[in-house]
């Protein structure tokens, strides 16, 4: 998991380096973006001819690891605190993305992933790996969970249900599972220490593990491995925090001993105003190109992945495809197979009439299960009592779709109680929400800005009212937010609010969107209800919508 621009306290600080990027070039290409899903009658030149841009997805999905199986693309990507955890993206022509499942259905780690008497905030899962075993046509993810062992996860399908294998005793630091040819699972982990650790057929235990590669200093700091076998070549992909990727090759098996090389570095991206793609992973489609996934820092939003070709030269290392000397902005489509279907849309409409929650969303830590239901709308019980947003469980939170989006939400407040506190947020280590606080059996809608962590994850702020506004008759409000999570400082989100629907009103002044990477994980939309006298209040979110303008 990279740290962007600065050193912190989990990583070595970066040291400087000076290098040329690597990469033929690519003459520039149209901007238009493909559609969804092409027509099953296009053939795989004429889906070629169309173009993509970058980001493929301008969500926040960091660390991606993606694999092949048969004609099907599968990525997985970083949650931290979040859960489920361990998102798995699927796609069917490397652009167009929806989420199948998650690997970690509960962050039961401990107390912390509950906001039972700690939190797991900026913890939880970071850099992990995906790989398919066709030998068992079985789906493996694993990841290290605070620095103390590893945990590792199995499925048959990408959807699940996922279960956990197996526990073992080290931490693989920002790992990369290879399952070779002969079916031996080995795993490459580490920061600026590379080793190699070998697992038992059964994926349960460690064989052995052994260093092989020591980063040298003119490089600095390497980090979030991924493992391949590519022409009876082993090569582990290696990132350099925030700038730069290399790679190790090894002829002589897994073991080594390695080579490296550059990739690139301080390679111009395609979000105007975000940093150097980097920390993903390699893959290859059914015709034999290959491709990098990498993601590009892109705060307040977080980190959105981006697409590039790959060729190879004739002595076996990968070259990124440039445009004008950068990842460029647009490429040819993937020459690949049309898609069985389209896949489900990152924005739209939710209206909660399944009693399961669709694959979009993820609470802010574990919730209490006994206080939430859906089927007819989204319910939630008051679960916690407090004054602060950043300790309330239960908090039900939606990635921001990137450059900006509006979250239009549809509320049922008849169950709220004196005290209670429910709305629509705008959430990261500094917050804002708009909702309602019901105080002396009456209910107002507000505007609040100012909830605010410092750097160890604890509350130093809990929000200051800025506007108010009296409730008319009815049951019903729209909630309404709207964020623009292009890079940059100052960034502004913005809260409104109807009584019918149709017509907004402006509520508070805009809210500045923080862009400081400490938090890894960009600005979400999140819903939430909270006590801060008793428990027993309810409210029920009827319509969620994420639009785009």
């Amino acid at each position: 998991m990279s740290c962007p621009r600065h050193p912190v306290t989990r990583r070595h600080a970066l040291t400087a380096a000076t290098g040329l990027v690597t990469g033929a070039l690519l003459p520039p290409t149209a901007t238009t973006r493909a559609s969804a899903a092409p027509a099953a009658s296009h053939a795989l030149d004429a889906a070629a001819a169309a173009s993509y841009t970058n980001p493929v997805i301008w969500q926040d999905f960091a660390d991606l690891d993606v694999i092949r199986v048969g004609d099907t693309f599968y990525a997985s990507a970083s949650t931290m605190h979040y859960s489920p955890g361990a998102p798995v993206l699927r796609s069917y022509d490397l652009v167009n993305w929806e989420i199948a499942g998650h690997s970690v259905p509960v962050l039961d780690f401990g107390a912390k992933y509950d906001l039972n008497g700690a939190r797991g905030y900026v913890r939880g899962i970071w850099a992990s790996t995906l790989a398919y075993r066709p030998s068992n046509r079985t789906f493996y993810w694993l990841g290290q969970i605070d620095f103390a062992r590893t945990y590792v996860y199995t499925a048959t399908a990408a959807e699940g249900p996922w279960s956990r294998l197996t526990t073992i005793g080290t931490p693989y630091y920002d790992a990369g599972l290879l399952v070779d040819s002969d079916d031996t699972l080995y795993v490459a982990y580490g920061n600026t220490t590379i080793h190699v650790a070998q697992l038992s057929p059964d994926g349960r235990s460690q064989v052995r593990s052994q260093q092989v590669f020591s980063t040298p200093s003119s490089i600095g700091t390497l980090e979030g491995a991924r493992f391949y076998k590519i022409n009876g070549q082993y090569y582990i992909f290696l990132t350099r925090p925030a700038n730069g990727q290399y790679i190790l090759k090894s002829s002589s098996g897994p073991f080594g001993p390695y080579t490296v090389r550059q990739v690139l570095l301080d390679l111009r991206g395609p979000i105007p105003g975000g940093g150097v793609p980097h920390q993903g992973g390699l893959v290859r489609t059914q015709s034999g190109a290959w491709y990098y996934l990498a993601f590009v820092d892109a705060y307040p939003g977080g980190r959105m992945p981006a697409l590039a070709p790959v060729t190879w030269t004739t002595d076996g290392w990968p070259v990124v495809q440039l445009v004008d000397g950068a990842w460029g902005t647009s490429y040819p489509n993937p020459a690949v197979p049309a898609p069985p279907r389209q896949v489900a849309p990152l924005t739209g409409v939710d209206t909660f009439d399944r009693t399961a929650l669709g694959t979009r969303w993820e609470w802010n830590h574990n919730p209490d299960n006994t206080k939430w239901s859906a089927g007819n709308g989204l319910t939630l019980r008051t679960a916690t009592v407090t004054h602060d947003l950043y300790g309330a469980r239960n908090t039900l939170t939606h990635r921001i779709q990137g450059p900006t989006s509006t979250a239009t939400v549809q509320l049922d407040h008849s169950g709220m109680r004196d005290g209670d506190r429910a709305g629509l947020a705008l959430l990261r280590d500094s917050s804002a929400w708009i909702g309602l606080k019901r105080d002396g059996g009456t209910t107002r809608v507000v505007m609040v800005d100012g909830l605010t962590m410092d750097g160890n994850w604890n509350t130093t702020g809990t929000g200051t009212e800025r506007a108010s506004a009296p409730l008319p008759g009815g049951n019903r409000i729209w909630l309404r937010a709207a964020a623009d999570i292009r890079p940059g400082s100052a960034r502004p989100g913005t809260f409104s609010y109807s009584t019918d629907g149709t017509t907004f009103t402006r509520l508070g002044p805009v809210f500045s969107l923080g862009n400081d990477w400490r938090f890894f994980m960009g600005y979400r939309f999140a819903l939430f209800n909270h006590a801060t006298q008793a428990l027993g209040g309810a409210v029920r979110v009827t319509r969620f919508d994420l639009s785009t303008p």
